[in-house]
Parts: structure tokens; C-alpha cells; sequence
């Protein structure tokens, strides 16, 4: 049942993505006024789609793992993923295509572990690193994702501290050095470095406390909502409205307002150039941080200064492409990844401890038309994710490739890439529909600081309490949600860090996930 609303309260949350679709829910589900406020015309953030000349591509997230998060998120309405989704088991999970080997390697959707012990893999101690990897997500999933860390309760937990020793090697020793403990094997490794990617780092600065990354993909297996990361977007926005929150699209938050301390509300200006203010008891914003605070509020309430800034890391941009092919492409799986003999070097490009070079690049290819109907007959979709520097200066993208020249320069090296790998040597000849996006593009709409493509890298100094605060410290009333903040990257990160922001407003300092969002 729903909380009954004894009070007036009212709460404004910032931002129609994950975080704020979810944070909407479960703030209308405890008896606020909720109103949402989204500046494209479109709920979703970065979980967006194009669809063009009967096409239809996603622009944002593309794997569907920490299934125990969704299914969590959906419990609080009385509802389940098996309701609100049409979830499908890929097989393979995915293929890896190593630089000069004729022959890729495919991830069954079953018996991983033994796949990994053909490719090289000493059998004993991958068994050794998947308990390892299984065991520390059960305990992250139990007692620190779901942490607010404002109380010392949360340091304190026996479970935490009967490991406290195996802990602080997991937080203190790289992750590439764990890996290579248990296996010489290089593309063993980087089969079980590469989930590093998708937390925004590398595998040399992740603390190997994220190796439990592989228990998701290599014993979980891999997931993919039918309709894409789009059907996951409508069904959390359908329940934020069914709990009553109202979800204004074309509206953006110009500045949060305070008096005597408090946060009072949010300036908004509208598509047509309309002003208005939204007051509320409760700001939350899932916009970026460095927007927040640097755009959003006035400097005698943000908490961190441009020094600090400089000294954070804003993770990876990215150059995207979305590309329309004429005929079939069996040559690739689902999903794809290219991994070049030297990807330290890319990892370094990344980081800017090395100018950026050209091709072969590590990338990833996502062929959801080998799923899903999201071509016409006879066509495929592909969406092509190449990491690369932070750096606006890059440019933006553009449709049939009249973006930037240097955004449009790495999608021809990575078609060029994949047709060589894959062996579909008139790949390039055969895209009849592409649309390329740069790292200025996510600058511009969705103000990643830096042109980041997925949030600030997960770094031991960026992890866990260390990260973006739930619950500003300068302003009452305002809190944060999002990937810019805890626990971190991710839509499961951001499904949990709405729950953040309930549990802060609550007070609750409990480690553990709220089991009753609407308990009176």
C-alpha cells in the first residue's frame, strides 16, 4: 500500500533519467507531491532512442546485468521485471574478437567457466577468482551499495569486519594485478578486466574490489530487455506516474533557490521561453554534479571548489555510431567486443597519460537486430561505442557523416575495424543510415562534465563514501542521485541511488535495502 500523505510536502526532482524517473516513484510512493522536470522533450537521459528511415536505435545503455537491482527496484510497487519486461537470455552472452586471431571466442550462455579454461584459463584458479568475484558482490549488494554511509554503523558490521583484511587488499591492490594473480592467460585477462570499462576507469586504476564484475556476465549470464533500455525507461516512468508524480518534459532547471539554509524550490524555463517557479520542501537533482553546483546553485552553497574539480576523474567520452546496414551480419553476436594487443595503450590515451592515437582501438558493438525488430527486412542495426578521452574539443557528431571531422574520422577507422576483424569487408558499403555522436554532444545535452560519457571514473579515491554525496552538506532539502554520485555508474547504480535519497530522507542509516518503500 502506499504511504497515506498526512503532510503538504512537496518534492522537485531535476532530471528525467534513470535516477530521476526512479527517484520520482519512490518519493510519490512515500506521500510527496512529486513533480519532475526534464529538459528534452522526452523522458530517459542518455536511455534515449532515434528512429529513422524505419530504423530504431538506442543511444545509451546496452546491457541489462545486476538483474537482483531491477527486480528489487519493482518489488517496492507490488510489481516484478517478469511484469513490467520481456527479458531474454543472450547466447552467446557475447564474442570477443582478439587483433590478429582468425577466430573469435564466443561466451555460451551456459558453462562459461569452461569456456574461459579452453581459451587458457588455469581451471583451479578461476574457480578460485569467480567465488572470490561472487562472494564480494553478495556482500556489496548486501551491505555497501545500498549504504548511505552517514553513520559509522555502516563501517561496523560484522559481516564487514570478519573481512576487513581480504577488503582492504580488495580496495587497495589495481585490479589488473588481481587478474594476472590468477591467470597468465592475457585474453583470459582481458576478458575479466574489461568490465572496467563500464565503471568509467581502467583495469590498472579499478580497485580489484570490482572484480565482482565477472560473476554478473560470466555466472549470471546476460540479459536483454526486449525493446531495448527504452522499454525499461517506460515502464519505471509508468509507475512514477501511477504513484502520482508529475513528469513535465521541455522544462529546464535554471536554479535551485534557498532561504535561511533550505532549499525552496527551482526556477524553470520552458521550450516556448516561459518562466516559472516550482517551489518544494525537497529538491533532488540528478543532473550531473559539476551542473549542479557549478550552474544550479549559488557559490556559497556548492561543497566543492573548481580546484577540486581539477583533481577529479571525469572517466571516458566517447565517439558513438549508429549505423544502418543492408543485409544480414552473422559475423557478429549481440554484443561484440574488439580487443586490441596492446589495450593498456588505449587505457592510456584514455587517461591522457598518452596522446591519442589512431586504429586498432578496443571498442564495442552492439548488433541488438540479432535480437530484437529494430530494422527493416533485410537490414541490420548497429551501435558502435568507441572509448576515448574526456575532450569536447573533439566536436560533435552528425547524420550521415557531417559531424566533426574528427568524431567522423574514429566511426570510419571502427567500421574499417570491424569489417577487417569480422570479416565483412564491405561493411562500410553496405550502411545505408548513420549518425555519429561526440563527446561535445554530451556536453551539450546532457551536461557531462568534460564531455564524460558515462560519469566519473570509479577510482578508489571516486568509490563507495568517496564518491558524490546523497545529501548536500551546505544546503538542507537538497539531495543528489544519479551516476555523478553513489553508489556510481550504471541504471541498476542509478536505480539504487533514488533508494539513496529515500533512505537519506528517511534518516535511515541501515546498510541494508529498504524492504517496505511504503511502510507507514
Amino acid at each position: 500500500m502506499r504511504r497515506t500523505r498526512t503532510d503538504t510536502r512537496t518534492a522537485v526532482v531535476i532530471g528525467g533519467g534513470f535516477s530521476g524517473l526512479a527517484t520520482a516513484a519512490l518519493l510519490a510512493r512515500e506521500g510527496l507531491k512529486v513533480t519532475l522536470l526534464e529538459t528534452h522533450e522526452t523522458v530517459g537521459g542518455r536511455a534515449g532512442e532515434w528512429l529513422h528511415r524505419g530504423f530504431r536505435f538506442e543511444t545509451g545503455p546496452s546491457w541489462y546485468l545486476m538483474p537482483e537491482v531491477f527486480e528489487h527496484f519493482f518489488s517496492h510497487f507490488g510489481t516484478s521485471a517478469a511484469e513490467e519486461l520481456d527479458l531474454v537470455k543472450l547466447d552467446p552472452g557475447y564474442r570477443v574478437f582478439f587483433e590478429s586471431e582468425e577466430a573469435p571466442f564466443d561466451l555460451p550462455e551456459r558453462r562459461s567457466s569452461e569456456a574461459l579454461v579452453t581459451l587458457g584459463a588455469d581451471e583451479d584458479a578461476l574457480q578460485t577468482y569467480l567465488a572470490s568475484a561472487a562472494e564480494t558482490y553478495r556482500l556489496a549488494l548486501d551491505k555497501l551499495l545500498y549504504s548511505t554511509f552517514s553513520s559509522p554503523r555502516a563501517f561496523l558490521q560484522p559481516a564487514l569486519l570478519r573481512r576487513l583484511p581480504q577488503l582492504l587488499r580488495l580496495l587497495t591492490e589495481p585490479l589488473d594485478r588481481f587478474i594476472a594473480r590468477h591467470t597468465s592467460d592475457e585474453r583470459v585477462q582481458k576478458i575479466l578486466g574489461y568490465p572496467a570499462v563500464f565503471l568509467g576507469t581502467s583495469p590498472s586504476a579499478a580497485p580489484s574490489m570490482y572484480h565482482l564484475m565477472s560473476h554478473l556476465d560470466l555466472t549470471q549470464g546476460v540479459l536483454h530487455p526486449r525493446g531495448g533500455f527504452s522499454s525499461v525507461v517506460k515502464a519505471v516512468a509508468r509507475i512514477a506516474e501511477h504513484e502520482g508524480a508529475v513528469l513535465r518534459t521541455g522544462c529546464r532547471a535554471e536554479r535551485i533557490t534557498a532561504s535561511r539554509g533550505r532549499a525552496t524550490g527551482v526556477w524553470v524555463s520552458e521550450s516556448g521561453g516561459r518562466r516559472e517557479f516550482v517551489s518544494a520542501d525537497i529538491v533532488v537533482s540528478t543532473a550531473d554534479m559539476h551542473v549542479t553546483e557549478t550552474q544550479l546553485l549559488a557559490p556559497e552553497h556548492r561543497s566543492r571548489s573548481e580546484r577540486g574539480w581539477r583533481r577529479r576523474d571525469p572517466g571516458p567520452s566517447a565517439v558513438l555510431a549508429l549505423l544502418g546496414v543492408r543485409g544480414a551480419l552473422p559475423e557478429l553476436a549481440h554484443h561484440s567486443l574488439l580487443f586490441t594487443h596492446d589495450w593498456q595503450r588505449g587505457f592510456d590515451e584514455i587517461s591522457g597519460r598518452r596522446p591519442a592515437g589512431g586504429p586498432p582501438r578496443s571498442l564495442y558493438v552492439c548488433r541488438p537486430s540479432a535480437t530484437d525488430e529494430v530494422a527493416p527486412p533485410g537490414h541490420e542495426s548497429l551501435f558502435l561505442l568507441v572509448p576515448l578521452a574526456a575532450d569536447t574539443s573533439l566536436g560533435a557528431g552528425g547524420r550521415d557523416g557531417r559531424g566533426a571531422a574528427a568524431v567522423e574520422r574514429v566511426v570510419d577507422e571502427s567500421i574499417q575495424q570491424i569489417a577487417d576483424w569480422a570479416g565483412v569487408p564491405d561493411l562500410a558499403q553496405r550502411v545505408v543510415v548513420r549518425r555519429s555522436i561526440g563527446p561535445a554532444d554530451f556536453e551539450r545535452d546532457y551536461g557531462a562534465w568534460r564531455g564524460g560519457a558515462l560519469g566519473p571514473a570509479h577510482t578508489l579515491r571516486q568509490s563507495a563514501f568517496l564518491r558524490g554525496p546523497i545529501r548536500s552538506p551546505k544546503l538542507n532539502g537538497l539531495f543528489y542521485a544519479g551516476a555523478t554520485t553513489r553508489p556510481g555508474i550504471g541504471v541498476p547504480m542509478c536505480l539504487i541511488s533514488a533508494e539513496l535519497v529515500l533512505k537519506a530522507l528517511r534518516r535511515d542509516t541501515d546498510p541494508s535495502r529498504v524492504e517496505d518503500s511504503c511502510a507507514v
